[in-house]
């Protein structure tokens, strides 16, 4: 479509304004009048605006000049009008210029489409400039793509821009979301002048692929040059939060209270996640204790907090508190609440919480609240009630795997092979990741005295191509991340290990049916493993903190609690679902999980 046919299909001129703009025409004359429009092109007030000023620009003979047509791109691309935008560079044909072409690749909503204009600007013959680079490797990184970034680095070695700061920022976001942190830190080095944006981004990359020393020693460093604003602050505790690495969420935790952002209710949300998933549940409390006014995502993130810890009483005090302070919960809010109840064996409350969600407080329940449901009621034991459910609910694809996993492993727990095999014939119709649940129910089968069951399912696995995912725990230590995968030798770690075995022996507990594969006979499985080191690499009484991919085993569980009482030391555990904090042989989750 022609741009001049767009814009008359899209605005009307009244009369009144055309003798207006004649009027200025001649008092004004052609280029202060310019300049008016083009200011109003830098600024404008609505879309309707822009396709005022378009006009009055074609009237008065500027159009299609390269100058107006940049600001008219500009304006348009500023309301997410992408099509009149690329009508004008069209429009502009051979008199396109860096300006015009990198305009609609940084303004871009869409990172593909950004990246698709590269190939037609350089067939133009026009030159990126360092701001199309950027524009271009922020693009990548959104997507994680790292040959087409590859591509763009050594185009901008070639032109000499890869050291300009924006570029070089930018190269290192790409390098930190494609998984190369040392490639990352290479741009960095390299930068002649370095400000806090390019610091945050080498931050980041660190901590998003796990590099915990190397992102402390970076945020120290920060903290010699440049006070860290709140966004470099929260982002850095997010990262933290997200692979449970406390050391580095406490360095920036101490980081916002030197600078003043300690108080910021940003920063404090996401502090209060971080200390969550480090299993700091106590600290996320205070933390959260601190803020004035929490509004419907704090105090989600709080009731959260409680509700994975296992602390379902503090995370419904918490949701009462929130409705008597007026503060209206939304759907993620009712998640948590229905996944304490479920992780407590709150039934009941958690039903008449879902049949007041809408009524009471206009949110509908989701696919995601009815699967919250059927896991509460099938670890309860009501697996009859969950199946009907579970058949209820018009679902299909991923959701539907996740509903019938729960079933079928929830059948597995309590003995149900009859439930667990129409599960599992419901769940066998999708892909790797509903795994863990077959393993779940073939335990079930062996471990009601149905080994041909057991077998059965595996070889149908077998035949799918479905195989559990290989299970790995870590430790942090010293800003490290320590990882142990199942069946790994490590001589120390065994030994202390075995002499654990020993005592635990004399104690009573002895191995019962493992929930694992056949196939993995492996003696010590992975947490054990993340434990037996860090007994060592922890010394003193300071809690120890495991993280595991999968679900903890029964066995596993059992043991580490009667080694917390054998070391008199706290160990909290996360695995899939939830935390388990282990102190003096017992659980907080009351062996109900």
């Amino acid at each position: 479509m022609h741009i001049l046919r767009w814009v008359s299909q899209n605005f009307k001129h009244g009369r009144h304004e055309n003798l207006s703009f004649s009027q200025k025409v001649a008092q004004l004359g052609s280029p202060p009048l310019l300049a008016l429009l083009t200011h109003h092109l830098r600024q404008p007030h609505s879309l309707c605006s822009v396709l005022s000023t378009h006009a009055k620009l074609f009237k008065s003979g500027f159009y299609p000049s390269t100058t107006a047509c940049n600001h008219l791109i500009n304006a348009y691309l500023s309301f997410g009008a992408a099509s009149p935008a690329e009508l004008l560079l069209l429009e502009l044909g051979p008199a396109s210029n860096v300006v015009s072409w990198t305009s609609l690749i940084a303004r871009s909503h869409n990172p593909s489409k950004a990246l698709s204009f590269l190939r037609p600007m350089l067939a133009a013959g026009v030159s990126p400039n360092a701001f199309t680079f950027s524009a271009s490797l922020s693009a990548c990184a959104a997507l994680a793509l790292l040959n087409p970034g590859l591509q763009l680095h050594a185009m901008a070695e070639i032109s000499g821009l890869s050291s300009d700061l924006v570029v070089a920022t930018s190269l290192i976001s790409l390098y930190g979301k494609t998984h190369l942190p040392e490639s990352a830190r290479q741009v960095f080095d390299r930068m002649p002048t370095r400000n806090i944006v390019s610091y945050g981004a080498v931050l980041a990359a660190y901590t998003q692929n796990s590099v915990m020393a190397e992102a402390l020693a970076v945020l120290r460093d920060l903290l010699r040059r440049f006070s860290p604003n709140q966004f470099i602050l929260s982002s850095t505790v997010n990262a933290c939060a997200g692979l449970g690495m406390l050391g580095t969420g406490k360095a920036a935790h101490a980081a916002a209270v030197r600078v003043g952002y300690a108080e910021n209710d940003v920063v404090r949300g996401a502090l209060v996640d971080m200390y969550a998933k480090a299993g700091c549940f106590e600290s996320a409390q205070r933390v959260f204790r601190l803020v004035r006014a929490p509004d419907v995502v704090q105090f989600t993130a709080a009731i959260g907090c409680a509700a994975r810890h296992g602390m379902a009483a503090a995370a419904l005090d918490l949701f009462e508190e929130m409705l008597q302070r007026g503060v209206e919960p939304n759907a993620v809010t009712f998640l948590a609440v229905l996944h304490a109840c479920a992780h407590a064996g709150l039934v009941d409350q958690g039903l008449n919480w879902v049949a007041a969600m809408a009524p009471a407080h206009g949110v509908e329940p989701e696919v995601k609240h009815w699967t919250c449901v059927v896991d509460m009621l099938a670890r309860a034991g009501r697996l009859d009630e969950a199946v009907q459910v579970a058949q209820r609910i018009a679902v299909s694809g991923g959701d539907a795997a996740l509903i019938w996993t729960v079933v079928a492993a929830a059948a597995a727990a309590h003995g149900r092979t009859d439930i667990g095999a129409a599960a599992a014939t419901e769940v066998l119709r999708f892909g790797q990741d509903v795994a863990g649940a077959l393993v779940s129910v073939a335990n079930g089968y062996r471990a009601a005295g149905d080994p041909d069951g057991a077998a059965d399912l595996r070889r149908a696995m077998a035949s799918r191509g479905i195989s559990k995912d290989v299970a790995c725990s870590w430790v942090e230590v010293k800003g490290r991340v320590e990882v142990f995968f199942a069946g790994e030798t490590h001589d120390m770690v065994i030994r202390v290990l075995q002499e654990l075995e020993v005592k635990m022996k004399a104690m009573g507990y002895g191995l019962s049916v493992k929930e694992e594969d056949e196939e993995d006979r492996s003696r010590f499985h992975s947490e054990r493993l993340a434990l037996g080191f860090a007994l060592i690499a922890l010394p003193g009484k300071s809690t120890i903190r495991v993280m595991k991919n999968l679900r903890v085993c029964r066995d596993c569980h059992e043991a580490f609690k009667v080694i917390s009482l054998i070391v008199g030391r706290r160990i909290v555990l996360r695995d899939l679902n939830r935390f388990h904090h282990f102190s003096d042989g017992s659980c907080s989750c009351g062996d109900y999980w």
